[in-house]
């Protein structure tokens, strides 16, 4: 079972076309009343040296977040990288339906199963290009 965090982290990275493309086969969505957004803003990235050190400001990032509204006062949210209004508001809108359970096992199965799919396919090619550019630094200083 995928639980609320995981959707909202699998909605957040996935774009506007991509949840479009999903739901096209499925039944309209509910209707909804945007209550905050989709609005464009800042966060700070914090980081620290090497991984436990003290923390330090890293730099700022730009998101989009968005809070809907169904008709039976299910709130939805999303909090996302980057400047895409279109996917902050779908995204906010699913996670309202996804508290629904009328719609959970059917947006689960039709979105957000097919989306940590996708999200996991990419991660693992992006591993894979990584890896193959790995120096071993142990060969190399066996070579001197």
């Amino acid at each position: 079972m995928i639980t609320r965090p995981e959707w909202m982290a699998i909605l957040a990275r996935a774009t506007a076309e991509e949840m479009a493309g999903l739901l096209a086969p499925l039944p309209p969505l509910p209707p909804h009343q945007v209550i905050r957004g989709p609005e464009i803003g800042l966060t700070m990235l914090r980081g620290r040296a090497g991984g436990d050190g003290a923390a330090f400001n890293l730099g700022e990032a730009t998101i989009t977040r968005c809070t809907v509204s169904l008709e039976g006062g299910t709130l939805g949210h999303c909090w996302r990288l980057g400047r895409e209004r279109a996917a902050a508001e779908r995204a906010a809108l699913l996670d309202a339906c996804l508290q629904d359970f009328e719609w959970q096992a059917r947006l689960l199965s039709a979105v957000v199963i097919p989306l940590r799919e996708r999200q996991r396919e990419a991660a693992a090619l992006t591993a894979r290009r990584a890896a193959a550019t790995e120096v071993r630094f142990a060969t190399l200083a066996t070579m001197r």
